[in-house]
């Protein structure tokens, strides 16, 4: 009986050894890949950041004036100024029955 006791406790300590070799291999192979994507993460932070430069070189106003003065011919572009914009006031708003407005404000 002390036998059969000793091979089954011995069989367990292999089986968790084996389990633990297992847990230790596949831990190691996730933090590798944890790893490379921070290294993925952070270059493509890096090339958000370049894009984000040109980004705003290729738009500056300056810029973007000149090419509408060269393509003017083609494309009739203008340039914008303040009196292409309306004032608040002068924006129409829809009028609103007030028997809407009572309903809706007792459906509330």
């Amino acid at each position: 009986m002390k036998s059969l006791f000793y091979l089954v406790t011995a069989m367990a300590v292999l089986a968790l050894a084996v389990w633990a070799y297992r847990q230790n291999y596949e831990t190691q192979a996730r933090l590798r890949e944890v790893n490379e994507l921070r290294a993925e993460i952070a270059d493509l932070r890096e090339r958000t950041g370049v894009l984000r430069a040109e980004w705003a070189y290729l738009n500056r106003p300056e810029r973007l004036a000149d090419l509408a003065d060269l393509n003017f011919d083609r494309l009739g572009l203008l340039p914008l100024r303040p009196e292409h914009f309306s004032k608040i006031d002068q924006i129409p708003y829809p009028v609103e029955n007030v028997t809407d407005v009572m309903a809706r404000e007792a459906t509330q």
